[in-house]
């Protein structure tokens, strides 16, 4: 058993010590947002687009190869920035290390059309990255093996 808790601590170790992906390159087609809530941080990105929500979201995942998870749009203004318009808001997640959360907004209301210098735009993309740092997930990780061996050796105690 001490050997098994072992290679899994190692094979965490080694996983979380993976470089970060640099951010994803967007779309061929996406036009970048020059809007200042777009440009505050180099860790969130604006695009706009005639790509489908499908289209998007499988370029992201090309890029990144992570996990996928669907979340409602209500906590885009939670998770990307306070007043963001949304219609879907997914994130790839490479567990316990950084994931990238994919907003988007297809307006259906002609009067959020999307129209940048005269061009109609299907919808507005939000990309944000968010890294987490190595010495925090090395900490993680060495804390929950501490914590495993002790609860495996109090269950060894009581059998």
């Amino acid at each position: 058993m001490k050997y098994i808790l072992i290679a899994v601590f190692l094979g965490l170790v080694i996983y979380i010590s993976f470089p970060s992906p640099k951010f994803p390159e967007p779309m061929g087609d996406f036009y970048q947002s020059t809007e200042p809530a777009d440009t505050e941080t180099p860790l969130r990105r604006g695009y706009y687009t005639n790509a489908t929500r499908q289209e998007v979201i499988e370029h992201y995942q090309s890029e990144f190869k992570g996990y996928r998870l669907n979340y409602p749009p209500e906590e885009a203004q939670t998770i990307i920035r306070d007043q963001t318009k949304s219609t879907f808001l997914e994130e790839i997640v490479h567990p316990l290390r950084e994931s990238i959360y994919i907003n988007g907004f297809e307006p259906t209301d002609p009067q959020y059309a999307i129209v940048i210098k005269g061009t109609p735009w299907r919808q507005k993309v939000i990309v944000r990255y968010v890294r987490s740092n190595l010495l925090a997930r090395l900490l993680v990780v060495a804390l929950s093996g501490v914590a495993a061996v002790l609860l495996i050796k109090q269950w060894a105690k009581k059998s």
